[in-house]
């Protein structure tokens, strides 16, 4: 077996996967914007901060605050909004720790106190409805904490878990839409990992269009392309949408042949969605260091570009 066959095979898999990563990547970009995901995955954070109220009075009371008003995204209103370029603002995504901190003292009313003593802070603690933070507060009281400055530190501390925690939430939830989105698009363009190795394998062609393709993704450093611009590039391999449309089936009466092919496609399916799940980032940054040094010192300066980027 030639390395260099087999490196050139690799390189249109790894070219496959990263066109169909980055339609997935889009895709869920997209999605994400449009359901706000982000924005509410913080949102069930700060409700465990501030606790429910009848129309999520504290809720509101909060991300109404100036400081926070000024952090939510502007995005277009709808899908037809390109056209007239009307936004909107729209849930909060992130809060710098210090901010949240500083708009959480608003509400309870400890902004302006500089010394408070224990019956006061219990009164401004005790009119806060149920919540995750409220019982933060009590037990540092308990524990002798009433000094402004020292509840200011620990929660601060608090609040950045419980940030860290809002972003792991949505990075889950997001992950699991990646593969089942990676999956739906796998066999949507019938993209059968073992298939195309053979292809790739048998046809010197084939090859020397995915060292094409290869050579130009990392010539773009990783920029953005639109999926008409991805599809064609699958349209470069020979890959049509549905891949019952290229595949030659076993004979009608051959059960074993038939249970072979369906035993490989899956496989082939399978290798391909698990591949693309893994992000078109992973196989972007694969690709570029098998190509970039064949690129010399060119390739060494692109590469630098690339990772100021990332």
């Amino acid at each position: 077996m030639s390395i260099p066959q087999v490196l050139e095979v690799a390189v249109g898999l790894i070219v496959v996967y990263y066109v169909l990563g980055s339609i997935v990547s889009t895709i869920t970009q997209w999605i994400n914007e449009v359901l706000e995901s982000r924005g509410k995955a913080l949102e069930q954070y700060l409700v465990k901060l501030v606790g429910e109220h009848k129309e999520n009075k504290y809720l509101n009371d909060l991300v109404n605050l100036p400081q926070l008003q000024a952090l939510r995204p502007i995005r277009y209103k709808g899908f037809f909004s390109i056209f007239s370029s009307a936004t909107e603002p729209k849930k909060l995504e992130k809060i710098p720790v210090s901010t949240l901190v500083d708009a959480y003292f608003d509400i309870v009313g400890l902004t302006s106190k500089k010394e408070i003593d224990l019956l006061q802070l219990a009164e401004l603690i005790d009119k806060l409805p149920d919540s995750e933070g409220k019982k933060a507060f009590i037990n540092w009281i308990n524990q002798g904490v009433t000094n402004i400055a020292d509840l200011r530190t620990r929660t601060t501390t608090y609040f950045n878990g419980m940030m860290e925690q809002a972003a792991a939430t949505f990075r889950a939830r997001a992950r699991s839409f990646v593969i089942m989105l990676s999956i739906g698009i796998t066999v949507l363009f019938g993209t059968d990992s073992i298939q195309l190795a053979k292809a790739l394998w048998m046809n010197v062609e084939l090859r020397a269009i995915a060292a094409a393709q290869a050579n130009a993704v990392v010539a773009r450093e990783g920029a953005n392309v639109d999926l008409t611009e991805l599809i064609k590039s699958l349209g470069a391999f020979s890959i049509k949408i549905g891949w019952w449309q290229t595949q030659q089936f076993p004979p009608n009466s051959d059960w074993g042949a038939w249970a072979l092919f369906i035993l490989l496609k899956v496989a082939g399916l399978g290798i391909t969605a698990i591949a693309v799940s893994q992000g078109a980032s992973f196989w972007y940054d694969l690709l570029k260091k098998i190509v970039s040094p064949t690129k010399g010192a060119g390739g060494s300066s692109t590469s630098s570009s690339s990772e100021a980027k990332g």
